[in-house]
């Protein structure tokens, strides 16, 4: 179908159904055609399709790996690392966690459709960074080691009845047997000076977020800087205590190490899996990048273009 100018790609699968659901009501009495996936690689076809056929805003209704695919399928009608000129991306948030769609303010199905409305004041278009692992993009984070073994085995009906508390409790299970990763991070442009070696049970790569231990979760998201953490090892604390990843990530822990690079180069041991906004990837060696400004996104009005700069005012 040619001319379409705004596309809703649907994961029907995402969360517990009913968000996409509503939705996808909404979308089609607002004049949305709306591509509904058969889930995979399915989604970046679709959104690769929509952008050929024409549209101008193309939006994600899903989880963060509803929104990665959209990302992936817009990337390739765009050539490989930026999307066509005159494409505004979006989310519809509807899967388990909506990390990304929180960090860019987006509060709800409802309101989402108010941020994507260009003639609504509670959205507007910013040039977001994009997070590059490899020759695959991530919209919000790249995880490598403990968290994402736990991640690849948490089951769509786990997710569905415990919402993240599925991830935690995947976690645990899986601290008890993970081998430790040997790895050597290069975060400059000499690629011969190591920025950090060790044994490490996670490398947390933020594009959209930070991770918990700083005080503002939303990562800036248009500094060209990827967020990096390097967790060396676990503290003695009861993980299922409240607020146990915060006191795991505290800011100035010992057993961590915290980078922001353009770039990054990580070289493990054996092969490692990395999980792209929960869509898994085995590498042992890994690059990662900054594509500053490759994504033109509409946000909310909860947004903040410059989270260091409010995070000082806290202190």
């Amino acid at each position: 179908m040619h001319g379409a100018r705004r596309v809703l790609v649907r994961n029907p699968n995402s969360g517990d159904g009913r968000a996409t659901k509503h939705a996808k009501r909404i979308a089609t009495d607002r004049g949305y055609e709306v591509r509904d996936s058969e889930g995979g690689d399915h989604t970046v076809e679709l959104a690769e399709d929509a952008v050929r056929d024409g549209a101008d805003l193309l939006a994600a209704c899903g989880g963060d790996g509803t929104l990665n695919k959209v990302v992936r399928g817009a990337l390739t009608a765009g050539g490989g690392e930026t999307v066509p000129d005159g494409l505004t991306l979006g989310v519809v948030p509807a899967g388990t966690g909506n990390d990304f769609a929180d960090n860019v303010g987006v509060r709800s199905v409802e309101h989402a459709f108010s941020v994507l409305n260009r003639n609504d004041p509670a959205g507007e278009t910013r040039e977001l960074d994009l997070g590059l692992a490899g020759d695959r993009p991530f919209v919000n984070s790249c995880v490598g080691g403990l968290t994402a073994d736990a991640s690849a085995r948490t089951t769509r009906e786990s997710k569905r009845r415990l919402g993240v508390l599925a991830y935690v409790l995947s976690t645990l299970r899986e601290y008890q047997d993970f081998e430790p990763m040997s790895v050597t991070l290069r975060g400059g442009e000499d690629d011969d000076a190591p920025t950090w070696s060790g044994d490490a049970l996670v490398v947390l790569v933020g594009n959209g977020r930070r991770f918990p231990g700083e005080r503002m979760r939303q990562a800036n998201m248009e500094d060209g800087l990827l967020n990096v953490v390097v967790i060396e090892r676990a503290p003695a604390i009861d993980y299922v205590a409240s607020g146990a990843a915060n006191r795991l990530l505290k800011r100035e822990a010992s057993y961590l190490t915290r980078l922001r690079v353009p770039q990054l180069s990580v070289e493990c041991h054996r092969p490692v899996g990395f999980s792209l906004d929960g869509e898994m990837v085995e590498h042992d060696h890994l690059r990662a990048r900054s594509l500053p400004g490759a994504m033109p996104f509409r946000v909310g009005e909860g947004y903040d273009p410059a989270p260091e700069e409010w995070s000082r005012r806290l202190r």
